[in-house]
């Protein structure tokens, strides 16, 4: 998958956490002073902030600049002291760490388990290099293999969004948050979690959520990764995409 490094006996010997927060400190030697720098979502992206905000505490990094791809990154990003550009995103985004529910050795990704799948997206393509951090579990030979595809959707006609979708041969649950109820996205939305099995053609399906009134956006991210840094008991190992077209 690309070039190798070990990784510390400590992390070595633990779990997935220590593996996520290996890959996502091994991104943040990505970052320079001066960059803006798009945050991610999740269990793996909180490590990348957290490790951002001690380099600026402690002068190694300056004037960096995040854009939080959730509330609850923004948060965490504050919380560090990370100061945030403003959310019409006047400036290109130099670099983006985040996570991902599934990856292939191509670098697509189903993305958004975490809820926040429309402003990842939305950052990942305005971002000049996509940094993708995950543990070696997320790896897969074909997307939708081992993660459901989240598809968010307007709360008005969602039921008809999930017969859509049951039409094209998913199973569908509608993803809940805190204590059962619905989980609602940071724009007031819904999100369908899709088993679709693995996908033979992941870019057709793509196209064809798109294109439905009433889906605002789904999680296949194809073509927009241009790095990959997987950690797991063997080390680190990296990838990156020889081009960087990004095309959904």
């Amino acid at each position: 998958m690309g070039s190798r490094s070990a990784m510390p006996e400590s992390a070595a010997q633990g779990s997935a956490a220590a593996y996520k927060q290996h890959a996502a400190e091994c991104a943040v030697e990505l970052v320079q002073s001066g960059m803006v720098v798009g945050l991610g979502t999740g269990s793996t992206a909180v490590f990348a902030i957290r490790r951002i905000g001690l380099l600026l505490q402690s002068g190694q990094l300056r004037d960096v600049v995040g854009v939080p791809t959730s509330a609850a990154a923004e948060a965490e990003a504050r919380t560090v002291g990370i100061q945030l550009i403003e959310p019409e995103l006047a400036r290109e985004v130099d670099l983006t760490i985040d996570g991902a529910d599934e990856v292939t050795p191509e670098l697509d990704l189903i993305k958004g388990r975490g809820g926040a799948l429309l402003r990842e997206k939305v950052v990942a393509q305005a971002s000049r290099r996509e940094v993708i951090v995950v543990d070696q579990s997320k790896v897969s030979p074909r997307l939708g293999t081992h993660s459901p595809l989240p598809v968010e959707v307007l709360r008005f006609g969602w039921r008809s969004q999930a017969r859509f979708l049951e039409s094209l041969g998913a199973r569908v649950e509608l993803m809940s948050g805190s204590g059962g109820s619905p989980f609602v996205t940071d724009e007031g939305n819904l999100v369908l979690l899709c088993f679709f099995g693995p996908l033979a053609a992941p870019a057709d399906l793509a196209q064809g959520l798109a294109a439905r009134a009433g889906i605002v956006e789904h999680g296949l991210f194809l073509g927009l990764a241009t790095d990959l840094i997987v950690a797991g008991p063997g080390g680190i190992e990296r990838r990156v995409r020889p081009t960087s077209g990004k095309t959904s």
